[in-house]
Parts: C-alpha cells; structure tokens; sequence
C-alpha cells in the first residue's frame, strides 16, 4: 500500500508518519468545514428562489448542528470499532449523497431532511472526534499543538471555501457551487482511501514522541454495541463534576460560533447593507486570524494551564459579540471585530480536548470527548433557530448576539471552577 512506502521513505528522512496523517486530516477536514459553512452563503438565495423564512431554513440547520454533535460520542465509538479510514470514507459518502440529491430539491422539508438530518449524520461521523482520535493515539508528544492544526482547519476552510463559493452563487447561482463542494469532497476521500491508516503499528511504528520505554496498551476490544459503548462512556462521565462544566462551556462554544456567526453573520451583514461576497470575506479574514490562534492555542495547552487559557478565550469573545452591535457594521469596526472573534473562535478546542484527556485517560478521551462535542453543537443547534428566529420575530439579529455575548462570560467564569491539574512537563512541552 502506498501509505507502507511513504511510511518507510519518511522514516528514512526521520518524519514520523504521525504528521502525514495530520495533514490528510486537515484537508478531509477542511473540505468538511466549506460543507458545513457553506449553508451561510446559501441562505439569501435560497429565500429568494423558494420564498423560505429565515427561520424555516434556520431550522434546517439548526437539525444538522444538533445531529452533528449527537453523532460525536457514536462517532468515537465507530472509529475506534471500524477504524479511521472506513469510517471517514462513509461519512464523506453519505454527505456527497446527500448534497447531490439537494440540487433539485424544491420543498422545505427536503432541505430539513437533506440538509438537516442526512448531511447532519454524515459530517457528525467525524467531526472533531476524529482529530482528537489522531492526536491521542498518533501522538504522545505535541498532543495540543496537533489538535491546534487540524482544528484549524475549520478555519482554514471558510478562508479557502467562503469568498469562493459566495462568488460562484452570486455569479453562477448556488447549485454550481454546491456542485464545486461535491467535486472537492471527491477528491478528499481519494486522499483518504489511500493514506489514512488507524494506528502507528499499522505501519511499523510507535507514537510519536514515545520513547518505547513502556509497552503500548493494547487496543481496547469492545464486544458491546456501538450505542452500549457511547452511552456508557457518558454514564461513566456523568459522574464528574470536569464533565459537565467542559460540556456546558462547549455548549456555549458552540452557540456562540457555529450556531451563531458561521450561520446568520451574512445575513445580518445585508440587513447592515453589505454586500454578500464582502461579508463572507469577513468570515475568510476571522478564518485567517483563527487559523494562527487556534495552532498558538494548541502550543500554548502543551505549556500552560488549560483552564486560564479557556477563562480568556471565552471571556474575549463574550466582549467581541457585545461589541459588534456597537461598531456601527463600519469597515474599521468589523475589522476589529474580526481580528479579536477569529483569534479565538476554535481556540477553544485543544485546551478542551486536553483537559477531557487529563480528567478520562487518553483510551477514553475520544470517547468522552465526543459527548462533549454533542454539547457544542446542541449550543449550535440552539443558536441557529433562536437567531433565525430572533431575525423573523424581531426583524433583528441583535438579540442573539447580546445573549450569546454574555453567555461566553459566564463560561469564562465556570471553567475556573475545574480542579487543577500538574503542570506539563518541560520534557513533553519541547519534545
């Protein structure tokens, strides 16, 4: 096989294997993100060929987002029972499916079955679980800053996919670049079929950053089933108070990103009287300033106390949110807006997924990580229908914002309350 080869001829050269399959993760992922974001850019066309409310689409998503984190902690569970490769490659599958069918739907319903419930299934196969699963299991060493590159990649995405494919609407009108979107998920599942591999030992090595000291712990066999096996993770979890504070800061994490700013900031940038290409351009420069924050973020989880990291990111964004009503939608306004929101938009993420390892245990990390995830996006899930319906009811946006503005400094406030773990070791922090 082509990754055996490319394993040998990298060892050769002392790359570990380990930093390929970081970088078929990222694009597989960064594909996802233009799929994830790109109902953003769809919205105003839509209502205007389907004379669909805010809040009928809205609640299209809001179904997705809500699948797509209920589906993490069972995501864990087929990954770790059918392997990364397997399990990606079907969920790219069933998402192209599912987009494909949606370029001749015509009904509400349809766009909630496709773009709600089938794309929400498919995207929530992976999500981030399957870069927390990488790290964890490819990495001992550079656990964060892994997870800050390939989290970055949500990121990545909107910097790459957004201008281009609110360009490709405006231009050509939203089925060609609905159909741009599936040709790119093509290609990202090539990617994956001949390179992802589940484990180090499928290509002969161990970890990176592991010295061999110690055996490796066998992989854990599970004879229940997948449900058995996530819902006793999350009985198991329940039982500690770190469980529920990192679920209901990531519920906010979620309300206050995806739910919120990737779903309803175009929009709400044309209630302001700016252009659609011009605000997903906005979205792209919070891409680029997230891009670095996120990857910073991870290096700094390697070094310092996950849990003040959190207390700043979550408190810099409630500012953010409850400054943007303020900014008059200027352009020197939302430049500043963009720069503070997108240095910490999913910089979130590798403090999280480091704690969840801290608290549970790398082997159950993913695992536990996932139900953590499903917060994250039922605070998605919440904040897409409550805005949509925010803009329907209320012929304004505002609100959404405001509550999700506080909501952050109220998350920034609990995370202190977790228990304080040692400090990362020098050794592990410069390996």
């Amino acid at each position: 096989m082509i990754s055996n080869w490319l394993s040998a001829a990298l060892g050769r050269r002392n790359i570990h294997y380990g930093w390929v399959m970081v970088g078929v993760t990222f694009f597989a992922a960064l594909i996802s993100a233009g799929t994830v974001g790109a109902p953003g850019v769809f919205i105003v066309p839509l209502q205007k060929e389907f004379g669909w409310s805010t809040a009928e689409i809205s609640s299209a998503l809001s179904i997705r987002f809500i699948l797509f984190g209920l589906m993490a902690p069972f995501a864990a569970a087929l990954l770790n029972r059918y392997g990364l490769r397997n399990v990606t490659l079907t969920a790219q599958l069933i998402v192209v499916s599912a987009l494909v069918l949606s370029l001749g739907m015509t009904q509400v319903w349809q766009l909630v079955m496709l773009w709600g419930v089938v794309i929400g299934i498919g995207t929530g196969m992976t999500a981030l679980v399957l870069g927390a699963t990488i790290a964890t299991r490819w990495f001992t060493a550079r656990r964060g800053l892994v997870i800050g590159i390939m989290t970055a990649s949500v990121a990545t995405g909107q910097l790459v996919f957004l201008p281009l494919l609110a360009s490709l609407t405006e231009r050509f009108g939203w089925r060609l670049a609905l159909g741009f979107v599936c040709i790119m998920l093509g290609v990202s599942a090539t990617a994956v079929m001949l390179i992802m591999r589940d484990r180090p030992s499928d290509v002969g090595l161990r970890p990176f950053g592991d010295d061999g000291s110690e055996p490796l712990p066998a992989p854990p066999v599970s004879h229940g089933s997948i449900t058995a096996v996530a819902l006793g993770t999350l009985r198991d979890a329940s039982k500690s108070s770190a469980f529920w504070i990192l679920f209901a800061t990531f519920f906010v994490c979620g309300a206050s990103t995806n739910g919120l700013v990737q779903v309803h900031l175009i929009p709400m940038c044309l209630d302001f009287g700016i252009p659609q290409v011009q605000a997903a351009s906005l979205l792209a420069a919070m891409g680029i300033f997230d891009f670095f924050g996120t990857i910073m973020s991870g290096w700094l989880s390697d070094r310092y106390d996950n849990r003040f990291l959190l207390f700043w990111y979550y408190g810099l964004r409630g500012l953010s949110l409850i400054f943007l009503p303020f900014s008059d939608f200027s352009f020197y306004g939302l430049s500043i807006f963009a720069m503070f929101y997108g240095l910490d938009w999913i910089a979130t993420v590798p403090p999280t997924v480091r704690l969840t390892a801290q608290k549970f245990g790398p082997e159950r990390a993913n695992l536990v990580f996932g139900w953590i995830f499903a917060g994250h996006q039922l605070g998605a899930g919440a904040a897409a229908f409550g805005a949509g319906l925010s803009r329907t009811l209320l012929q304004s946006y505002l609100p959404a914002f405001f509550i999700a503005g506080a909501l952050c400094v109220f998350a920034s406030l609990i995370v202190l309350a977790l228990s304080r773990q040692p400090k990362p070791q020098a050794k592990a922090a410069m390996a």
